[in-house]
């Protein structure tokens, strides 16, 4: 079939708009991804500090050292496995934000334009925003599930080796493949539930506090729609964002990360219900919420690269 002169003519983001965003979204996350990536291990660092249910496999000894808090934990990964570490699991990190960001624009396009669809006065209200952004990051999430496993699993391997335990990747392809014949298909959607969980209150965190913030800065106090909104509105946004779900993020890194049988069955837990229990009675409430300063950080610094997309309302 033909195409019209005139839609040759186009600029290809017009001729393929939703492929065109997928395409732009995907390489602004890669940048922002590669810029806070040290935030990132050492979140997951700090997520699995104190791990109460490795006592039953007689790591408790090794998991009793003092708690570390964030700089501490940064610093220790540079004097301890060198600079570089800081950005050891990038890889399948970046394939999960390509993954991500470009599903979740996506998605979030079409049940905005054809699900959804704006008022009569051409207005999109908030509720259809917020739900539409929490649809969009399910969806996102669950088909990014793999390459967020195979990240978690690598930002602990300098840890595995500080504590003398054999390396369980030569890299990420080896991750891949060896995660896909120790679990099958299933085993690449480990910790899928809390995943999801987490997209869904982070992006209902992100949207509606920016915007309401946003709004409130504009009508209520001398600042304009400029930087400074921008900035203030991006670190409260990311502030609710990450006290909604950072709980679910502990929950699905320790799944994820988890020793398993040869069946990859988790050794540790159950279900994401059981992680959350375990949590709670070992550690206190309050473990729910390790590594919630550098989610916070890096979060609020991922709204002020996405914030400007077509997730605002």
């Amino acid at each position: 079939m033909s195409v019209p002169e005139e839609e040759r003519l186009l600029p290809l983001t017009q001729r393929w708009p939703r492929a065109s965003k997928f395409l732009l979204s995907g390489c602004a996350a890669t940048v922002a991804e590669l810029a806070t990536f040290p935030l990132d291990l050492t979140k997951t660092r700090l997520q699995m500090q104190g791990e109460a249910a490795l006592a039953r496999l007689g790591d408790g000894a090794r998991e009793s050292a003092p708690y570390r808090g964030m700089v501490r934990t940064a610093l220790g990964i540079i004097q301890e496995e060198g600079f570089l570490k800081l950005w050891q699991g990038v890889t399948p990190a970046i394939y999960r934000h390509v993954v991500y960001s470009g599903g979740r624009m996506v998605t979030y396009e079409h049940l905005r334009e054809v699900v959804f669809g704006k008022s009569e006065d051409e207005h999109y209200p908030l509720w259809k925003s917020v739900i539409g952004g929490m649809m969009a990051g399910v969806i996102g999430q669950f088909l990014a599930n793999p390459t967020d496993l195979v990240k978690v699993q690598m930002q602990m391997e300098g840890k595995r080796k500080l504590e003398g335990k054999p390396l369980r990747f030569r890299g990420v392809h080896h991750a891949f493949a060896k995660i896909l014949a120790e679990g099958g298909i299933r085993g690449l959607w480990a910790g899928w539930v809390p995943n999801i969980q987490r997209a869904a209150l982070v992006n209902m965190g992100d949207l509606t506090t920016y915007d309401t913030v946003k709004h409130y800065l504009v009508l209520n106090t001398p600042l304009e729609d400029n930087i400074m909104t921008h900035g203030l509105s991006s670190l409260c946004s990311g502030l609710v964002a990450s006290i909604l779900g950072t709980p679910a993020d502990v929950i699905k890194s320790r799944i994820m990360n988890q020793p398993r049988d040869k069946q990859g069955r988790g050794l540790l837990y159950k279900s994401s219900t059981d992680c959350l229990i375990q949590a709670v009675q070992g550690e206190g409430f309050m473990s729910l919420y390790k590594g919630f300063l550098p989610s916070w950080l890096r979060m609020a610094a991922m709204i002020v690269n996405s914030s400007r997309s077509h997730f605002k309302v």
